[in-house]
């Protein structure tokens, strides 16, 4: 297999051109990957939005340094400047499935585009695709109907609209499927908090808060094997905290524990902690528990 043959697609027309299917509109497309040509796994770039849904079994997906076993009814999201490969060992296969690709400059000045962050799931790995239940899929796929009926159309002065909140209608059911999924594959996802905590654990009582600072959410993501956008929504889901707000709990515990031994000042405990400057420390210390750490030292 030729993975190290790279394919850049900057536009919609180009992608459309490789997989034999027509450009109705230059910034957004519908893909029917059955009318592509038979081939072998290449690495990919594209210069735009992508969700594959995946409807049969041809090959894993590489995406990043991680492979994942793309199967049926699988949707994966990559947001533009990602590079993702399919490894078929060799094997010429014929695509399948279905893809909804959209340019950045169709959802300029959108309520889409406004709101394009609170997607979260274009910045997961591929590792956390979304398992879609068959009625799951026959919702996406009426989702992805919808948007090509109204491509079919001629475009017009009402055309950016309706096909950006079809496209926002199609993301929409998909935090919904998140959120269900975060519920149902406990076997993937339990424990994650548990690991979440102990790293925070061996965090804290090493060196790293005076070699590093403080722990980041991108550290803890990476020591889980996840992506932040993943892990911190899974946190958020879990505790209904961020993961963010979840290091700052943990941190001020700590702390409090710290500020009992008399025989070091609130900025060494500051520094041991992972903070630069110990008016930060005091500062979100006061703004967590209420009073000062040396308040809370002299009152308990």
């Amino acid at each position: 297999m030729n993975m190290e043959k790279m394919l850049r697609f900057n536009t919609i027309s180009e992608y459309n051109a490789f997989n034999n299917n027509e450009t109705k509109h230059p910034l957004v497309s519908v893909v029917d990957f059955s009318k592509a040509a038979p081939r072998s796994g290449s690495r990919m770039y594209f210069g735009f939005y992508t969700i594959f849904l995946k409807d049969v079994k041809c090959g894993d997906l590489v995406y990043g340094r991680n492979t994942y076993d793309y199967q049926e009814g699988t949707l994966v999201f990559m947001a533009p400047g990602q590079v993702a490969g399919m490894n078929s060992n060799g094997e010429i296969y014929q695509p399948k499935g279905f893809g909804v690709v959209f340019h950045p400059d169709l959802i300029h000045g959108t309520q889409l585009g406004r709101h394009m962050q609170d997607y979260s799931f274009f910045g997961y790995q591929a590792n956390e695709a979304l398992h879609l239940s068959d009625r799951e899929r026959d919702i996406v796929k009426d989702c992805f109907s919808k948007i090509d009926n109204e491509l079919d159309h001629t475009i017009d002065k009402h055309s950016k609209r309706l096909i950006t909140t079809n496209i926002e209608l199609l993301l929409g059911n998909c935090i919904r499927f998140y959120d269900r999924q975060f519920l149902t594959r406990d076997h993937i996802n339990s424990g994650i908090l548990e690991k979440f905590e102990q790293t925070l654990n061996d965090y804290f009582i090493s060196d790293k808060p005076y070699t590093i600072g403080l722990p980041s959410v991108a550290y803890c993501a990476e020591k889980l094997n996840l992506s932040p956008n993943y892990f911190g929504d899974l946190i958020k889901k879990e505790t209904g905290k961020t993961a963010l707000e979840y290091i700052q709990s943990k941190l001020i515990n700590v702390a409090k524990e710290k500020i009992f031994d008399t025989e070091k000042t609130v900025s060494q405990i500051a520094y041991e902690l992972g903070f630069k400057y110990p008016q930060h420390f005091a500062r979100l210390f006061k703004q967590q528990v209420g009073q000062t750490p040396l308040e809370y030292r002299s009152l308990n």
